[in-house]
């Protein structure tokens, strides 16, 4: 058995030698394709729930949250709101795109870090995609000056 080579033309040592082994092309395409799986696979099964029951709970003290913005609360899963002053809002903080946690409100938003969707603090609507549909919002009332779930 001969191994010419045209010059110029695309080849791969493994197939023209004819020894069965893998193709550089296709250890590389297969490299690739795993990758992307493992990340599909990493951003849908994002393991974030809606916590139980947040009926009675303070999740925040009114004078955390700042006029215009607000704050995320990771262990109750909850975004509170403060979009005019003494007007709260509370929502959940679990994005309604793939399920990862907000983390941060800024500029009349509430941001996730995972795919850019963006939230209105106002009524929780969505401002910026890849998200389709609103976070839940929490009815709140204020006692004591805390923030609870009516």
């Amino acid at each position: 058995m001969t191994n010419e080579v045209t010059p110029g033309a695309p080849h791969d040592d493994a197939e023209s030698a004819g020894t069965g082994g893998l193709a550089r092309r296709t250890v590389l395409y297969g490299a690739g394709a795993a990758g992307a799986a493992l990340l599909a696979a990493g951003c849908a099964t994002n393991q974030n729930k809606e916590p139980k029951d947040l009926s009675g709970k303070e999740v925040a003290k009114a004078a955390d949250i700042p006029v215009g913005g607000g704050k995320t609360f990771a262990d109750t899963k909850v975004v509170v709101t403060q979009p005019q002053q003494g007007a709260f809002k509370a929502f959940t903080a679990i994005c309604t795109h793939q399920g990862c946690l907000v983390n941060k409100v800024a500029g009349g938003v509430i941001k996730c870090p995972c795919h850019g969707s963006e939230f209105k603090i106002t009524d929780g609507s969505v401002a910026h995609g890849p998200a389709s549909r609103p976070l839940k919002e929490y009815p709140v009332q204020v006692k004591n000056g805390g923030i609870v779930i009516s």
